[in-house]
């Protein structure tokens, strides 16, 4: 048994028998797999219907013979004390505790039983040796936020020695720094490079501009897996030029762990085993494969807090051709939160005007990142960081890249500022909106 087996048996949390049942659900015929699956959903609604006061309050007298009328639980039902939203016999002495980031709004605390954080954990143990990457020895070059109270930080150093991962900053994005990051790949062997994507595709910028690979600085490398925020397809070619490497998308939550994380030959996987993910409409109604929505998901066995329709907050499809034992996410468009309203009346994803613009400013080599602000209908902020300010001709073929896939009429200006603001934990919000 390693280490990370062995710390995560004495703290409780059954990783054999996570990682014995996950094995033997995965070796299941179609047939008794979607009998399992069907199983775990009738259990898990019984269970909190009558272990947890919280959730039957929040069901009240409905209907449950159907799945399609078990009620959708928004993070906002949930903002509650945590005792009142736990089951019978948990507390949060027995359960894994955990709360999310908050970049999408009120931060939300949150538990999961012992065996439903194992199995957790047993599926990213799983999808990561798809690229021969072991989570308990294999050497991570981590770029993720971290706290910068003194406790926190070397909590976290502390934590990352015992992983054996190295963290890299995602508050310095200088050149003085990048080249720090390049002398430390040429020491170091790591195996694979995990962390937000807005710094990884940051790092890879300054690889290019030097016309460096990463791979043949650091040969050990085999995978980068992104995670956290959008992995565009412009993005997503430069780093595999700059890097080197695969690039694996990893779409997941606090709240649920994996959702979904490319396979080798690159589909974007729903982890089908610990969680049953739909697709609904505004008003609820599920809809079928192909067609976008809200993400609804499921948390299948976690006994200690309700999980079960959960919107998470996301916008996305499921292919065609998905199966219940293999869903495939056709993709990803961004939060609900994160809506543009246009003085037309016209909606569209936040990301999607993000991407509109992104295909444009990213033609000018001075421009490291930028983020959008919507400050009333027909007025946009663009805040970005550049050595120069962007030429006239520049801000012209913005604006006009708007007009033509949004709609006429928007006022738009530019702020070139030092630096942009990250969330605490250090991601980067690429889309907001101030009139929500």
């Amino acid at each position: 048994m390693n280490l990370f087996d062995l710390t995560l048996r004495l703290k409780g949390f059954p990783i054999q028998k996570a990682k014995y049942d996950l094995l033997e659900l995965q070796h299941k015929t179609n047939a008794a797999y979607l009998n399992a699956l069907n199983a775990k959903k009738e259990a898990i609604v019984a269970h909190h219907l009558k272990h947890n006061k919280f959730y039957r309050n929040f069901v009240k007298d409905k209907t449950l013979t159907l799945w399609k009328n078990i009620p959708i639980i928004s993070k906002a039902d949930l903002q509650t004390p945590l005792h009142e939203r736990l089951s019978h016999g948990f507390t949060t002495k027995n359960c894994h505790l955990h709360r999310t980031s908050g970049s999408s709004g009120t931060p939300l605390i949150f538990a999961k039983d012992k065996y439903a954080h194992a199995i957790t954990w047993a599926n990213f143990i799983d999808r990561y040796s798809w690229y021969a990457i072991d989570v308990a020895t294999s050497k991570q070059a981590r770029f993720y936020g971290i706290p910068l109270n003194p406790s926190g930080y070397y909590k976290e150093r502390f934590k990352d020695v015992l992983a054996n991962r190295f963290r890299f900053s995602v508050f310095d994005l200088s050149s003085n720094m990048m080249a720090q990051n390049v002398e430390k790949f040429k020491r170091t062997p790591f195996d694979y490079i995990n962390g937000y994507t807005s710094a990884i595709v940051q790092f890879a910028k300054y690889l290019e501009l030097k016309n460096l690979v990463l791979k043949t600085i650091c040969p050990s490398l085999k995978v980068c897996i992104v995670t956290a925020e959008m992995l565009f397809e412009n993005d997503k070619k430069l780093l595999e030029s700059s890097l080197g490497l695969p690039i694996v998308n990893e779409y997941g939550s606090a709240e649920l762990g994996l959702i979904a994380f490319n396979t080798p030959d690159n589909q974007w996987q729903v982890n089908a085993e610990d969680l049953f993910v739909e697709i609904v409409d505004a008003h609820g109604t599920i809809l079928p494969y192909g067609e976008e929505g809200r993400i609804v998901i499921t948390a299948l066995h976690n006994k200690a807090h309700p999980f079960i329709r959960y919107d998470i907050g996301d916008i996305g499809a499921l292919y065609e051709d998905s199966t219940p034992r293999t869903p495939i996410l056709k993709h990803l468009v961004g939060r609900t939160s994160d809506i543009v309203i246009l003085p037309s009346g016209k909606r569209a994803a936040g990301l999607t005007f993000y991407y509109v613009t992104k295909t444009v400013i990213e033609d000018n080599a001075n421009v490291k990142e930028f983020i959008i602000e919507q400050h009333a209908l027909d007025t946009f902020k663009i805040r970005y960081t550049s050595k120069e300010v962007l030429s006239n001709e520049n801000i012209s073929a913005i604006k006009k890249a708007i007009s033509t896939y949004l709609e006429t009429g928007l006022q738009v200006t530019f702020e070139n500022v030092k630096e942009l603001q990250r969330s605490k934990s250090g991601k980067l919000k690429q889309f907001t909106s101030l009139i929500m």
